[in-house]
């Protein structure tokens, strides 16, 4: 079996692969917009055949950021109907191993992940289940053993803008090293599992200082939406972190800083985010992920008027 990337003439023959499956969105318009902006690109693209010029058997899309030079997660994996359920995963793992060792030689300091998306209530669907089966397997046999499920939510204007209780003000901070010390006070019992995942692995300040950049850098929304949150006796209550990638105006950050939680701020902090985006991007949509184990910031969405349109399953090194 031959694994290598894809070059320009395999591209057109490949989108025919792009056929959205109960644990797979990614089709082929999205991938000829995306490789317009650098975040698909042939190189990340990867397939095996049996031998060089035979029609591939399996394909896998990886995700980066337009300025990077190393894909972030994998977003498509496929494999030929013609492949036994048996032998999916083994194949498919062959072609992600040998795409990791390519981009470690590249300078890859981890393991891309891979991020599955899939329907809300996909548990219930017998089909689903299956199309997810093989593929975490894949990603098991690969080194992507650390399993995170998110709720994905969704506003629209036809929800309405949220109310502004006004329990809290909110402004404007042009310091990044305010925010860096803000992220990192809202990593205190934080029930976000990545970051605190990143604060276990590089501790909090650096954390901290990788989210403010992360926000500021790779992301598209404009650093003046940024906003901190304070209480009308003049506390520092928490902040939000609106933002857009290259779909979407999104739902960046939140955090509460935890001498104030409890008292429903999540709630105004995430209606003032909501209302700076529908008014800077006149969006048609506003996207959000949360933990499933997040209960409070689901319960948020939830009463902000965002609705859950699906899950991202995120399976990672660690």
């Amino acid at each position: 079996m031959i694994f290598r990337p894809a070059a320009d003439p395999d591209l057109d023959r490949l989108m025919s692969w792009l056929v959205p499956d109960p644990a797979s969105t990614l089709t082929a318009d999205q991938y000829k917009i995306r490789s317009g902006n650098r975040e698909y690109r042939p190189e990340w693209t990867w397939v095996a055949e049996e031998s060089a010029g035979d029609p591939p058997v399996a394909v896998a899309v990886w995700w980066g950021s337009p300025g990077e030079s190393q894909p972030a997660a994998i977003d498509g994996l496929f494999v030929r109907e013609s492949v036994g359920s048996a032998d999916r995963a083994g194949l498919a793992a062959g072609l992600l191993a040998a795409a990791h060792e390519a981009y470690g030689r590249a300078g890859a300091e981890q393991l891309p992940e891979y991020h599955v998306f899939l329907p809300g209530d996909w548990h219930d669907w017998p089909d689903a289940v299956a199309a997810l089966a093989w593929r975490e397997e894949t990603a098991r046999r690969a080194g992507l053993t650390a399993r995170l499920e998110r709720l994905r939510y969704e506003w629209t204007p036809h929800a309405g803008l949220p109310d502004r209780p006004g329990r809290l003000l909110f402004r404007g901070e042009a310091d990044d090293e305010v925010f860096a010390g803000l992220f990192r006070r809202v990593l205190a019992d934080t029930l976000d599992a990545t970051s605190r995942k990143g604060a276990e692995a590089a501790g909090p300040q650096t954390q901290a200082r990788q989210d403010v950049k992360f926000y500021r850098e790779s992301m598209l929304g404009e650093r003046s939406w940024w906003r901190i949150a304070w209480t009308p006796d003049g506390q520092l209550a928490g902040f939000g972190i609106p933002s857009q990638n290259t779909e979407c105006p999104v739902v960046g950050y939140l955090g509460v800083l935890p001498e104030h939680r409890g008292h429903g701020y999540v709630d105004e902090i995430l209606a003032e985010i909501t209302r700076i985006l529908a008014a800077e991007t006149g969006a048609a949509a506003i996207r959000g992920d949360t933990d499933l184990e997040n209960l409070p910031m689901a319960a948020a969405f939830e009463r902000v008027g965002y609705r859950n349109v699906g899950r991202r399953l995120v399976l990672s090194a660690r």
